[in-house]
């Protein structure tokens, strides 16, 4: 019994793809289940950018490939289109494709006595309750780099380096290559403060870590994939990839280059 997870955002679009999907996948002797289930092959996800990490999420990152169906707007992890089903189900039926592994980062809260842990595939943030500025000690490896102060910092992977880091002026990042990346959220740079102001590039041995400064109560919120997590006494943060993969199935002629163009410029 070959099972596929298929799930859906609540647009309408999404809705009637998911049931042609449906339709056409059980006629081609899959098996879809109501609900997620762990002994499936694949995981399609129709939607958009939001919808693929919110399932991603929402199922703790499963050991199963994704493939995602855009009916949203940017749709980067996308690799299908709604009218492109029947084109699907042949190549995956044939094996034409590939299987792209995506590395995630995590940030480890340690509060008194508590820990908390966050991952994100796209990126992990760290900023102030209600848009505070911050102030963050800040070590890489070993070394003691710079106590930051601005609105916050974004943590990301290759494979969000094209979401929110390249908004703030990051550099777009190949994703098989093996890095982290810390870019500023505007940082102060006066009299006062000094802060850096283009993102760090870090290979994978060296993880961050941030102690915060506090005055007057202020929470910090920490943010993965868009999903926020308000702290309100943080002592230490501490950052590095992930042991999860995201397994995201591609055909035969994708390339990452050829999407950013596409979506960009």
């Amino acid at each position: 019994m070959r099972i596929i997870n298929v799930f859906a955002n609540d647009t309408g679009l999404s809705k009637d793809t998911k049931k042609m999907l449906r339709r056409k996948l059980e006629k081609s002797d899959f098996v879809i289940p109501r609900d997620f289930d762990p002994n499936a092959e694949l995981v399609v996800c129709i939607g958009g950018d939001g919808s693929f990490l919110e399932t991603l999420h929402k199922f703790n990152f499963p050991d199963i490939p994704f493939i995602g169906i855009n009916t949203g707007h940017l749709g980067f992890f996308q690799e299908l289109h709604p009218n492109e089903l029947d084109e699907f189900i042949f190549k995956y039926k044939q094996g034409k494709y590939e299987i792209q592994h995506l590395k995630t980062v995590k940030a480890v809260v340690t509060s008194g006595d508590e820990r908390f842990e966050y991952k994100g595939l796209n990126e992990i943030l760290i900023k102030g309750e209600m848009s505070r500025a911050v102030h963050l000690n800040i070590s890489i490896g070993e070394s003691f780099i710079e106590r930051f102060s601005g609105d916050g910092i974004l943590v990301s992977t290759p494979a969000g380096s094209t979401a929110y880091n390249y908004s703030l002026g990051g550099s777009i990042v190949d994703p098989r290559l093996n890095l982290l990346q810390v870019a500023p959220i505007a940082p102060m740079n006066t009299t006062a403060y000094r802060s850096f102001t283009s993102s760090l590039i870090l290979p994978p041995d060296l993880s961050i870590r941030i102690n915060p400064e506090y005055s007057g109560g202020q929470g910090l919120l920490i943010v993965e994939d868009s999903m926020e997590h308000l702290h309100e006494s943080v002592d230490e943060i501490y950052l590095e990839f992930s042991e999860s993969i995201v397994k995201l199935l591609r055909f035969e002629n994708y390339d990452f280059w050829t999407k950013v163009k596409s979506k960009f410029l």
